[in-house]
């Protein structure tokens, strides 16, 4: 960033009480894709079957969702905007959507070092979960 004194990263409660938001804008067009698909072929796939394809349309919703949104103008997704932050790079400016697709992917590697990728947003100096250091992203109150 150009002046980092002037710059306020979002912390860990305030970007969790994003992802809450974008977790129910998220669930209802999710849950009618996933019940028509149930009803579209749930005759000819197997429980098990259709539970993969309802996780993998899911996995592509929530990506194309935060990559899309985090690399637009906005820089942001509905919940981020509801909080007033927005997501940069490390010079504060505006994120491609390969960068944003790595954030998005970089949370599965957060989530699976039980979950200490994204406590690291709460201890580090600029509030960066180790998906934002493996994309080189930081948070940023607007």
């Amino acid at each position: 960033m150009n002046d980092e004194t002037n710059v306020i990263y979002a912390g860990f409660w305030k970007r969790f009480a994003a992802y809450i938001i974008d977790f129910f804008v998220l669930f209802i067009p999710s849950f009618i894709i996933g019940f028509t698909i149930g009803m579209t072929y749930g005759n000819i796939l197997t429980t098990d079957e259709l539970e993969g394809l309802n996780n993998l349309v899911g996995i592509v919703i929530s990506w194309l969702y935060w990559a899309v949104m985090e690399s637009s103008p906005k820089q942001a997704t509905l919940g981020k905007m509801a909080l007033g932050i927005k997501v940069t790079n490390l010079n504060g400016e505006r994120i491609s959507f390969a960068r944003a697709s790595g954030r998005f992917f970089g949370k599965i590697v957060s989530s699976l070092l039980l979950l200490i990728g994204f406590i690291m947003i709460a201890i580090t100096k600029k509030k960066q979960g180790l998906h934002d250091k493996m994309a080189g992203t930081l948070i940023v109150n607007q």
